[in-house]
């Protein structure tokens, strides 16, 4: 057999017996054969339970390429090709944030591997595990490769790498073993995934590794969870717990998991809980004790519980700017009881009590010392909490006044048209009614969406206030058609996002996408312009004067449905009801309003170091010391 032949026959042996582990423990193949680099990392990833791959294929990755076109003919693997790296990265991203797969995004070399680097930013910023495999220049320096980085360094491309997450240049083919398990030990911490970038320069791909240990290729490792075990952390914040009048719990993206956890803790120690933007339904909105969204955009209410808590317990949090109101949230707190599993998000705020360490543990052991202390849910609510629940129902009438005034006259469109909260709320509603989930895109459509979302449950609505990335829901949506268990999908997006990313239109179709983009089109960016008007009392260059047939243009895609959203709740309603009914990828056109009208947006409640805000922000920040 020559080598490719001995590539095809390993791929149907392993394919016949269902792993690589298993066919070597049965003897069907020999433990110590010449594989490429290119094969050790398709059967590493293998092992780790990595079967997808997205991406396009280039000069850099011709390679490999090959490999996993033998792999795909016997059911091992499946690789999706697509328009665009960032939609890769944005693809893979969701595929594991939705649907718990890890998936490697696969580019070529210099642009193709910078697009998805740009792209991984959104894993690297929500803590998601994705592979981004990329062609590399060659290792023998013989004179610039096209494409590569133009400056002439070593491992130009792995120093970029490394600011983003942990990445390795397999400069030598047997360092392939260190590369796999470097790459799971990043891809599936238990602390905080991140992407992991293994870097393939193109003449390491096709060398053979002679003699290769099979047996040496990493699997998956399963690691514990890592708890605190430290009583005398438990008891401080016990005390501090005691000493509290005005208890707020705020929540981050380490905590997707504790819904139980912290409204029991809610329940024992008399507090209200205020989520991060991304993270509805971890607590359901009918609690009682929940107070919606809090942060720079917030919410009436979640804002109010931030800046008048006396102690706040932060659970799973980077704390970003827009989180905590850039460090100036916590306007009558003295202490903080932090609970983290990075020793320096743990540490972000002085006078905190610190707990290491996996959060639901850590709230199981702590809610077992309360109640062991003394501490009982059931007792009559608190000044603190009727305060807080009043607040709660201003915010909700604040919001249906403005879903009670769904139209307004717009200039641009010469007509009237609907609001964003008003569109999104129908959308939304619908999207619930079907248990469909609901991805949104960066900038108005992202801060509106958060405060108009009431999720009772976690795990359908995705808005990516990490890196707040344009683009990212349309291209979230073709997950579903990688997912072994798909859900039906709606991605909010605006007119800004959607062309950063049009390609969705030809991968949704070929790869059977079915699913639905909700296109809110205010020819302009609208969350700039209502920061620059806010700010300096003018807008500029935040919008243009290009008529798009959005419509037109998805009509020209065969296989897209294309459909007028009107300018009435009724008239959007039954197009949802249209693209829902469609066997395939759907987009719907909304003309919505911008401008000053006080009931055309949710408003902004929270403070922001940002422009010509920066001074006072930061002076407030001092003040308050944190």
């Amino acid at each position: 057999m020559n080598r490719y032949e001995e590539v095809d026959k390993r791929a149907e042996t392993i394919a016949e017996y269902g792993s690589l582990a298993q066919a070597l423990a049965l003897g069907h193949l020999q433990q110590f054969q010449d594989i490429s680099v290119s094969e050790a990392v398709v059967l590493g990833l293998l092992n780790q339970g990595v079967c997808k791959y997205i991406g396009i294929l280039g000069h850099g990755n011709t390679d490999i390429a090959n490999i996993l076109s033998r792999y795909e003919r016997n059911g091992l693997v499946k690789f999706y090709n697509v328009h665009h790296e960032t939609e890769a990265a944005h693809c893979a991203s969701m595929l594991k944030w939705q649907y718990g797969e890890t998936a490697a995004v696969l580019a070529s070399i210099g642009p193709g591997a910078l697009h998805a680097f740009a792209g991984s930013l959104v894993s690297a910023s929500n803590g998601l595990g994705v592979y981004h495999i990329y062609g590399d220049e060659t290792t023998q320096d013989e004179g610039p490769n096209m494409q590569q980085l133009p400056k002439r360094i070593q491992a130009g491309f792995l120093k970029l790498a490394e600011t983003m997450g942990s990445s390795y240049q397999v400069h030598t083919p047997e360092a392939i073993f260190t590369a796999l398990r470097r790459g799971a030990a990043s891809i599936f911490n238990p602390g905080r995934e991140e992407p992991f970038y293994l870097l393939l320069p193109m003449n390491i791909q096709p060398n053979l590794i002679k003699g290769c240990n099979l047996a040496e290729i990493p699997e998956r490792p399963l690691f514990p969870r890592i708890v605190c075990t430290d009583s005398e952390v438990f008891m401080r914040a016990t005390k501090a717990v005691r000493q509290a009048k005005a208890i707020t719990i705020k929540f981050g993206g380490g905590a997707k998991d504790c819904g139980r956890e912290i409204e029991e803790l809610a329940d024992l120690i008399d507090a209200v809980v205020v989520s991060g933007a991304k993270m509805s339904g971890v607590v359901p909105f009918s609690n009682p004790r929940f107070m919606s969204v809090g942060g720079s955009k917030g919410s009436i209410c979640g804002n109010f519980a931030m800046e008048n808590a006396d102690l706040v317990i932060v659970i799973g949090s980077r704390a970003v700017c827009q989180w905590d109101c850039s460090g100036t949230a916590w306007k009558r707190a003295g202490a903080i009881i932090n609970f983290n599993t990075n020793i320096e998000d743990a540490g972000h705020y002085n006078r905190s009590t610190i707990i290491l360490g996996d959060a639901r543990s850590n709230l199981q052991t702590w809610i077992q010392i309360l109640k062991s202390s003394g501490f009982a849910s059931g007792s009559e609510d608190s000044v603190w909490v009727k305060n807080n629940r009043a607040m709660k129902e201003q915010w909700l009438r604040f919001k249906q006044e403005r879903f009670d005034h769904p139209v307004l006259f717009d200039e641009v469109w010469g007509r009237e048209v609907l609001t964003q909260p008003a569109a999104i709320r129908v959308a939304y509603d619908f999207a619930r009614e079907k248990y469909a989930a609901r991805y949104f895109d960066a900038g108005d459509v992202q801060a509106n969406g958060f405060q108009v979302v009431e999720d009772e449950e976690y795990g359908l609505t995705f808005s990516d206030t990490g890196a707040s990335y344009m683009g990212f829901s349309v291209c979230a949506l073709l997950s579903a058609a990688l997912a072994d268990d798909p859900t039906y999908g709606f991605a909010f997006t605006g007119d800004g996002s959607f062309t950063m990313n049009p390609q969705i239109l030809f991968d949704g179709v070929e790869h059977g996408l079915r699913g639905c983009i909700v296109l809110l089109d205010n020819r302009r960016m609208a969350a700039i312009t209502g920061l620059q008007n806010d700010q300096y009392q003018t807008d500029y260059k935040t919008s243009d004067r290009v008529e798009t047939d959005y419509l037109r243009l998805a009509r020209s895609v065969k296989g897209v449905k294309a459909i007028a959203g009107g300018t009435t709740p009724d008239e959007l309603r039954s197009g949802l009801e249209q693209a829902y009914g469609y066997d395939g990828l759907s987009l719907i056109h909304v003309p919505v309003y911008a401008g000053d009208h006080e009931l055309g947006g949710l408003g902004v409640f929270g403070a922001w170091n940002v422009g010509n805000w920066c001074e006072e922000v930061q002076k407030e920040h001092h003040r308050l010391g944190f």
